[in-house]
């Protein structure tokens, strides 16, 4: 069983940046598994964000958020994390992060690949 808990959300204003947070339990690691970042707003479906192979590989982004998020990984500390900066009222949702076992680069866009999910954390850009 892998557990993921989300941290980090909050109310922001627009062209504000803020990290969030996906503390993992040590088997996302030791099992390889590719971490995921999805947002979801009620009535509408879950959307990729960008997500990053597990222990190593190259990232992707959502086209909504390439140049503007950044995903990254501790390994030491099995947190995955997610820098989001010139923040828009577009991005308002509450986002998800998602593991998944060893998850080549084309599967990694995809929320059914992803077996194990957080309860999520709500990002809200306000002025």
């Amino acid at each position: 069983q892998v557990q993921l808990v989300e941290s980090g959300g909050g109310l922001v204003q627009p062209g504000d940046s803020l990290r969030l947070s996906c503390a993992a339990s040590a088997r996302i690691s030791s099992d390889r598994h590719a971490v995921a970042w999805f947002r979801q707003v009620p009535g509408k479906e879950r959307e990729f964000v960008a997500a990053i192979p597990w222990p190593t590989g190259y990232p992707r982004y959502g086209d909504s958020v390439k140049g503007r998020f950044a995903i990254s990984r501790d390994n030491a500390k099995n947190t995955v994390y997610l820098q989001m900066n010139s923040l828009k009222p577009e991005d308002t949702a509450v986002y998800y992060c998602a593991g998944g076992l060893r998850l080549i680069t084309s599967s990694l866009a995809f929320e059914k690949y992803y077996t194990y999910w957080g309860q999520g954390t709500r990002v809200t850009v306000s002025s």
